[in-house]
């Protein structure tokens, strides 16, 4: 199965420029990343488009959101897929600790903010208590810093230079790495992101 082909971009709009139909909106808010849930709703990753299908036809899964595009073959039309949900429970280890640590993933659970200053622009990560002093690279050990904040702390701890993150660092929950996985958010996956 392959997705319709999608219509080329309109260039810059001026006289004689082509009218952007509701239907070619309507493919752009299709997203190419689908939300997969476990069978009690839970938020478990995203995968393609590709393997959502596959795991609907073998009916290892439902659909529960679709987009508005249409995905066909000589025999077959079904609808873009943009939530599914597996049929049978997977087990998911619940030991946060072994999620790996990406700068990404750090960033998000920190809102995109420096945890000293509130600053948004020129992150990195900092250990909030330094390699070099014994820390661990954990994510309760592990901040959003911005570029200058970072210089200034240095090799300190937060005591020795009275610089604290605003927010103790945790592990982050599941939906974390959904946010991470997929640029932008569809609007239809709020509602399973928020309850899980």
């Amino acid at each position: 199965m392959a997705a319709e082909p999608e219509e080329p971009a309109p260039g810059p709009a001026g006289p004689g420029a082509p009218e952007i139909g509701e239907h070619q909106r309507g493919r752009r808010r299709d997203s190419g990343r689908v939300l997969v849930l476990n069978s009690s709703y839970e938020p478990l990753n995203v995968c393609t488009v590709r393997r959502a299908v596959v795991l609907v036809l073998k009916e290892k899964a439902e659909m529960l959101e679709t987009g508005s595009r249409h995905l066909r073959s000589e025999s077959t039309t079904i609808p873009h897929p943009v939530v599914i949900r597996l049929v049978t429970y997977v087990r998911v280890p619940r030991d946060s600790a072994r999620r790996r640590i990406t700068r990404r993933a750090v960033f998000a659970r920190d809102s995109w903010t420096c945890q000293y200053c509130g600053r948004t622009s020129h992150l990195t990560v900092d250990h909030v208590m330094p390699r070099s002093r014994g820390g661990l690279s954990v994510w309760e050990n592990i901040v959003t810093s911005c570029a200058p904040c970072n210089r200034r702390k240095g090799n300190r701890t937060p005591v020795e230079v009275d610089m604290h993150p605003r927010r103790k660092p945790k592990a982050p929950g599941p939906t974390i790495f959904i946010r991470v996985a997929a640029p932008v958010v569809p609007a239809a996956w709020q509602q399973y992101l928020l309850a899980g």
